[in-house]
Formats: structure tokens, sequence, C-alpha cells
């Protein structure tokens, strides 16, 4: 009993789903996806096994509506079931069983799907996939704003308690947990689009962070810091980046930067002083008394 959007990006072959609804963890039981493949959410009286057998039957070879045909022809309880599939080529398939409760019904787009069941109003679908098609970034961009029109329309009936987005690359690859660009959950939150949005944003926040550490690693610095200069931009409060930030300034030289960004984590938890000293170990920072004595509290 939810709302959600299945869609494939056109420009990066992106392929995504994502939830929203008044039950417990629904991104454990609706979203599925697979770098290159297709995404799936099942949805109603929902059959879990449609996901990763229509993921499946896609990878076999099957379209959008082959793979939903088949799994539909063998369910005796298709009636109670809502179930869009997208496949790597844009292909989309829905089905809204007879016996969903209403409000329920779907809207397809190009390359997209939005479905809903026990909404308030019987507009929610058309709702959001004219948010979808009207967002510009991209596709988690995109599929929040189809989530926040949904709620917008009157959302789910019953009201709001979880939410969930899973976005991956268009790439069929043997290391599909390399393209897993986004599997953020609200479990269990009063507003949870909100806190959804601001899981996107932090992730987004540590995909800097990863992307300097990279560049740390091939040896530039200064790069690695405007990476680290935009990831605690976005989270000032978040002392993960403070920390790097700081340690990342020292190894460009900039120990006096270093030493006040780095006294905001100190101030926070005494406990990343101490963690400075162990990067000297592991020859992270080098090996120098008087640059510790300048980073480090008196």
């Amino acid at each position: 009993m939810t709302y959600s959007m299945v869609a494939r990006d056109q420009s990066t072959g992106q392929l995504g789903v994502a939830v929203q609804s008044h039950y417990f963890s629904v991104g454990s039981i609706v979203t599925w996806a697979e770098p290159g493949v297709g995404a799936v959410a099942t949805q109603s009286f929902a059959e879990p096994a449609y996901g990763p057998q229509g993921l499946e039957l896609i990878r076999s070879g099957r379209s959008a509506a082959g793979a939903l045909g088949e799994l539909i022809d063998q369910d005796k309880g298709e009636a109670t079931r809502q179930v869009a599939i997208v496949d790597n080529a844009g292909r989309v398939a829905v089905h809204t069983g007879r016996s969903c409760i209403p409000e329920a019904g779907h809207q397809v787009a190009d390359q997209a799907s939005a479905q809903a069941n026990m909404m308030r109003n019987n507009t929610v679908w058309h709702a959001m996939v004219d948010a979808y098609s009207a967002a510009g970034g991209d596709l988690a961009t995109r599929l929040m704003a189809a989530l926040e029109a949904a709620e917008a329309e009157g959302g789910d009936i019953r009201g709001r308690q979880s939410a969930a987005i899973l976005v991956v690359g268009g790439r069929r690859s043997e290391r599909p947990w390399e393209q897993k660009l986004f599997d953020l959950r609200v479990e269990d939150q009063r507003e949870p689009l909100p806190e959804l949005r601001r899981l996107i944003d932090l992730k987004r926040a540590y995909d800097h962070v990863e992307e300097a550490e990279k560049r740390i690693l091939g040896g530039d610095v200064q790069r690695a810091l405007e990476h680290y200069e935009q990831a605690a931009a976005a989270f000032p409060d978040n002392m993960e980046f403070v920390f790097w930030h700081g340690v990342t300034l020292a190894a460009a030289g900039r120990v006096p930067e270093a030493r006040q960004t780095l006294e905001r984590a100190y101030a926070a938890n005494d406990g990343w002083a101490e963690l400075l000293r162990r990067l000297v170990t592991v020859g992270l920072i080098p090996e120098d008394p008087e640059l510790m004595r300048a980073l480090l509290p008196s």
C-alpha cells in the first residue's frame, strides 16, 4: 500500500526506483534494481519475489513486458499485486491488479512509470509523472521530485512511515556493487521524505570524500582539498568531513588552517586528536614532532 516510481535515465542509462509508504521498512520489499538490467517495484499485497525473478528474466533476454507477463501468469494472487518494471532498453511494463485497494492506478511515461494504491486521491500517479518529467538533474533528483509530488497530492491515505531510493548504473558488470549509486532507506520516520532527501544530499557529500581519497592516493592534494571543502560546506557539522579536511590541509602545507579546522573536531570529541596521532603510526602523516605540535591541542 504505497506509491513508487521506476525509471531509466535516457542520458546515462541509470536505472532506479523510489518509494514511500505507511509501512515499516518499505524499501526492503518494494525496491529492486540491477546495473544494466532493470528496476522493479513490487507493492500492494506485495510478492517480493517479483523483484529478483523479474531481474533474472530480463537478464536472460526477456523484455520488461515479457518478464512481467510471465510472472503474472504464474501468480494466483496477481489480482492483489501492483508491479512495475523498466528494462535496460527503457521499455516499461506495469500491472495494477483488479483487487488493489482504491485509489489505485498507474501512469506510464517515457522510460518511466508511477504507480500507487490506497491513495487519498486518484491523481497521485499523474502528479508523480508530471513532476518527474518536469524536474531537472540526475535520476535520483527526479525520482525524489516524483515522491514529493505524490505527497503534495495527498499521498497514502494512512499517512507516512518509510521511504527508499535505489539507483544503479546503466552498464552490466561482474562487479555490480560498484554501480550502486544510491541505496538509501528511511525505515520508520514521521516525515520520511525530508529525511530521504537529507540522506541523498549526505551521500553526495560522501561521494566527494571518496573522490578526495582517490585524489590523495594519486598525489593530487589540491583537487582532494576541493572535494573535502565541498563535503564540509554541505554538512559543516559532520566531524568526519571536518577532520579529514584538516588533515589534507596539513598535507598541503597549510598548517595554520589545518590546526584551525582540526580544533573544531577536537572540540566535538577528543578521540579525533588521538586518531591524528595514530595516523603517524601508519604513515598517513609524516613522523614530524614539530608538525604534530602544531596540529595537536596543547
